[in-house]
């Protein structure tokens, strides 16, 4: 930059913290001021509920960066406690309060970040305020939580919500050895994943010790004698609201920038607001899915540490860009895990999109002949036309974000289901299989594209759908779908006359490979035959969560 700049940002933590940091990189003349309204500028909030469950026993662990590092290492002005509260576009001020003195003062930029995150949703229900009700957001937000478990001796919880937030809170109020209640308004935790893929995580948490409500909304809290009662029927010792959060944009809208269709403050690829000096990331902009072509709010750190970066690169005179969201994330629960990239089915059919195809598989995550060998279950989505893939999601205890991670980055770069077939990934026989359950989803979709393997899916079948069940005898006893008929695999040959070719016929097994095996016999004898995509398992899920 040719001369000194004044650039002001608003907010700390992941993408305020880094557009600053980003900025001196970039330019040793610019003055940089960050103010925040919190104690702390630069914390991981994402260990929050981990600090509380004493997963991370020292609290400063928490801290990433002080005012004073900021200062030191990098010559930025860092003032804690203090929140802007206002902002003059037309003379470039922001009017700033002091929360330790009262006092109000302004200060001039050239440009201003608005890095304001988002706050935990806190309905207009009864009884939220009342003590022992608890939103997780902040190192203030634990210390409060632990020391009302110290000063009441807490042994039971109510969990309102099954978000990221609701479900880790959950745990680690366990691993402290509180009986814990988990309410969801819904039929399922983790809205963000389709339905039948969180039921593995529905049966652990009731595995677990949490008891689990489902389609259970939160409608209020009463003080009761030394005790809360939720929903006037559940009595309980605290109660952690964990229902979401909503973008911060208080601050935007009263300066008059605009917002998005979802609520959060607009922004371009390069980061800028309706005012080309103001530039906002982060959890209170809206972001652009890169699968739907829609905007979306999306409260994750990743992206909000990229916006950051972009922002301090154009305010610097680099001609950077936001390139768009894919949603991968990933979710630990106890020693199960649940990840997501790209869209899933529910998104694709909010957006309208109707032209794709998935797959589902549950293979173990290496060889089974190494010992440990744990299931996976995985989704993959993906685009009739073309092969594009569309979406993933993974529920496992091994190996999830390795899965997950690998299709996101070749979705980043347009990979498509063949791309997944030629993936060349490790292979010992303690890490995955020659084969991995990656190339096996590009196999199976790939097949499916060509024309080799026609599908069906539990939940869509035909009314009165004719069901092959391939599995052995001694599998087909132990539970099968109503009406299908059993004949093994081995001796499919020897009874085709006891198939129909007037009908489709619905293939499956345990978990699809036999069906498949199946399917091509059927094929070539002049059968219209169908593969249930992912067995008998996912039928398993599917019910599990219809019941």
């Amino acid at each position: 930059m040719s001369k000194s700049k004044k650039i002001i940002i608003v907010g700390g933590v992941a993408g305020g913290a880094s557009c600053a940091a980003r900025l001196r990189r970039l330019d040793e003349r610019a003055q940089i001021t960050v103010y925040d309204r919190g104690p702390f500028v630069s914390f991981a909030n994402c260990g929050l509920p981990y600090h509380v469950g004493g997963v991370i026993p020292d609290e400063a662990s928490l801290l990433l960066a002080s005012p004073q590092l900021f200062h030191d290492r990098f010559r930025i002005e860092v003032r804690v406690h203090h929140e802007v509260v206002s902002i003059n576009r037309a003379a470039r001020l922001v009017t700033v309060k002091n929360w330790l003195t009262g006092e109000n003062f302004e200060d001039r930029y050239d440009s201003l970040v608005l890095s304001p995150g988002a706050a935990p949703l806190k309905p207009a229900l009864p009884g939220l305020d009342l003590p022992g009700v608890f939103t997780v957001r902040s190192i203030p937000d634990t210390r409060e939580i632990r020391a009302w478990i110290q000063k009441t001796q807490a042994r039971h919880a109510v969990v309102a919500g099954g978000g990221f937030i609701g479900l880790e809170m959950a745990e680690n109020l366990r691993h402290l050895g509180l009986e814990v209640v988990l309410l969801q308004n819904g039929p399922q935790v983790m809205l963000s994943m389709d339905l039948e893929m969180v039921a593995p995580l529905h049966a652990h948490l009731v595995a677990h010790g949490i008891q689990l409500k489902l389609n259970t909304p939160l409608l209020g809290v009463t003080q009761g004698t030394g005790r809360l009662c939720v929903n006037d029927d559940l009595e309980t010792d605290m109660v952690i609201l964990g229902l979401g959060v909503r973008p911060e944009t208080s601050l935007a809208v009263a300066a008059g920038l605009t917002l998005g269709a979802r609520g959060g403050i607009k922004v371009d690829a390069q980061m800028r607001t309706s005012d080309p000096a103001i530039y906002a990331i982060g959890d209170a902009v809206e972001v652009h899915d890169l699968v739907t072509d829609t905007d979306i709010l999306l409260a994750l750190a990743g992206p909000a540490n990229r916006q950051g970066r972009i922002a301090a690169d154009v305010i610097a005179g680099r001609d950077s860009h936001f390139r768009g969201v894919q949603g991968t994330a990933i979710c630990g629960v106890f020693d199960l895990a649940v990840a997501q990239t790209g869209a899933t089915e529910k998104a694709l059919k909010r957006a309208g999109m109707t032209e794709y195809e998935k797959v589902y598989l549950h293979p173990k995550h290496h060889v089974g002949y190494y010992p440990g060998a744990q299931t996976l279950h995985l989704k993959l989505i993906f685009a009739k036309k073309d092969g594009r893939i569309l979406g993933m999601q993974a529920v496992g205890t091994t190996d999830v974000a390795r899965k997950i991670d690998v299709v996101s980055a070749l979705m980043q770069k347009g990979g498509t289901v063949f791309d997944l077939e030629e993936a060349e990934l490790c292979y010992a026989p303690q890490f995955g299989a020659a084969k991995d359950a990656l190339n096996y989803a590009g196999f199976i979709a790939a097949n499916h594209l060509r024309g080799d393997l026609p599908l069906s899916h539990w939940g869509a079948l035909p009314a009165g759908a004719f069901l092959l069940d391939v599995r052995d005898a001694d599998e087909f006893a132990e539970g099968h779908a109503e009406g299908a008929l059993n004949i093994p695999l081995p001796e499919l040959r020897d009874r085709l006359a006891e198939l129909p070719k007037d009908q489709a016929i619905h293939t499956y097994c345990g978990v699809g490979q036999r069906a498949y095996y199946a399917v091509r016999v059927l094929l070539q004898h002049g059968y219209d035959a169908r593969d249930v995509s992912g067995g008998w398992i996912t039928a398993g899920l599917v019910e599990v969560l219809a019941a």
